[in-house]
């Protein structure tokens, strides 16, 4: 796929749309090596894109995204020697040379005949004295957020050679009121935590929210009408079914990749197996059978695997099966209990929760339970998900007296730990893919 076909496929939802009109040279010298553990930061400069205030909060937004990887430092503005005038027109390279901005982004904003935002960028290699890449946008208004997430998502794939994930949202339990009367309600926002939308009311308890990966639906437990139930929620028209009425207890569900069933965990009579349902049919397939708790099941992103949770061995332990059931082996052997295992979106790594010791760890191993690395520990963090990227993950961690919990990210070296605010408390994320 080229630039210009890519820069377009992710402008189709929102009445985005995307013009190659600007030029693009074959070959980049600025690149970040993201493969060899802990990154030095890029220094690059992001000014303020003209016209206007609305030019400089874009950017505002484009240095947050990049700052918040880890893998950039944007330059303070006050360095700047050169004022950019036109965009249009090559910057003096020696101005940017000499603090050290190894990349430089220019841009501007202005609003069509038609009221639409046409937004337009260009990333240059200040050291080599030549654009990278450059592309402008158009859409409504109100999309103004999305747009520099987007021109965020094209500076980290011209740069790191990968997907970006800022053009993404997070599906989230908000909590709120008096810790004795906690009012939990799904709640949605942008990866950033701005634009957060309310998804239900509060009057019900909500637990586990997952995306689907290909449509515009969640999938989480609630208590309505004090019967436990797995639901699924259509998030452009609000409208909610029950997944199916099944006679115990569902929880922890989670969509296969391809978005055709749901896995999740059945209670019956003291313990808890694992079953998948297909959508289309409803029927459903067994796939566990102990006496134990099994319970996070989580498919590998071609589908043909699961990890999940047990405790058959005494305690809580991660486990991989084969999607069919068969295979069911444990990979996790360290001091503590393992839960809430979650397949990379890259499939190399499964994330977890790890208690030990009093405390609550996020770490990540191999699907095969070698290469353990604890990324954070906290007094109590958990429910790991991944940035679609297999880059990044979120989680929440409540601290110690505080009087509720709060969203964290974190990167895969562990170096970079990032609080994501929220207007009131939060718990259980998970990230949804790029958006379309």
């Amino acid at each position: 796929m080229t630039k210009c076909s890519l820069f377009r496929a992710f402008m189709v939802a929102l009445g985005m749309a995307a013009t190659a009109a600007i030029a693009t040279p074959a070959h980049a010298l600025v690149e970040i090596n993201i493969n060899k553990g802990n990154v030095e930061p890029l220094p690059i400069a992001i000014t303020d894109f003209l016209q206007g205030d609305m030019g400089a909060q874009v950017s505002q937004v484009i240095a947050a995204d990049l700052q918040r990887s880890g893998l950039f430092a944007p330059i303070n503005k006050n360095a700047f020697i050169e004022k950019i005038s036109n965009p249009d027109q090559a910057p003096r390279f020696e101005d940017w040379k000499v603090i050290n901005a190894q990349a430089l982004v220019t841009g501007r904003v202005t609003q069509e005949a038609d009221g639409r935002l046409r937004a337009e960028f260009r990333l240059w290699d200040s050291f080599a004295g030549q654009q990278m890449t450059g592309q402008q946008f158009y859409t409504q208004p109100e999309n103004w957020r999305r747009v520099a997430h987007i021109i965020a998502d094209a500076i980290y794939k011209q740069i790191t050679g990968e997907e970006g994930y800022f053009d993404t949202r997070v599906v989230f339990v908000s909590e709120s009121g008096p810790k004795q009367q906690r009012k939990r309600q799904l709640a949605i926002m942008d990866q950033d935590g701005y634009n957060v939308r309310m998804l239900t009311d509060g009057s019900d308890l909500v637990l586990t929210p997952r995306f689907s990966p290909n449509r515009q639906e969640v999938t989480y437990m609630s208590f309505a009408n004090q019967q436990p139930r797995v639901y699924l929620l259509q998030l452009e028209t609000g409208q909610r079914e029950v997944v199916g009425n099944f006679p115990g207890m569902t929880f922890s569900p989670r969509f296969s990749p391809d978005g055709q069933k749901v896995i999740m965990s059945l209670q019956q009579e003291g313990n808890a197996n694992i079953y998948t349902m297909d959508l289309r049919s409803r029927t459903t397939t067994r796939l566990t059978s102990t006496a134990a708790i099994d319970t996070s099941p989580s498919f590998s992103p071609d589908g043909g695997r699961i990890a999940f949770e047990s405790d058959r061995g005494g305690h809580p332990q991660i486990y991989v099966m084969n999607a069919d059931g068969s295979g069911q082996t444990r990979i996790s052997f360290g001091d503590g209990n393992y839960s809430t295992p979650v397949w990379s979106p890259r499939g190399d790594l499964i994330a977890f929760t790890k208690q030990s010791g009093g405390k609550f760890s996020i770490g990540v191993m191999k699907p095969d339970g070698s290469g353990e690395r604890i990324l954070t520990t906290g007094f109590h963090n958990e429910g790991p998900t991944w940035a679609p990227n297999g880059r990044v993950l979120m989680f929440f961690r409540q601290a110690a007296g505080a009087g509720g919990p709060q969203l964290y990210s974190i990167d895969l070296t562990g170096y970079n730990e990032q609080l994501i605010k929220t207007p009131s408390y939060a718990s259980d994320p998970a990230w949804s893919p790029l958006l379309e």
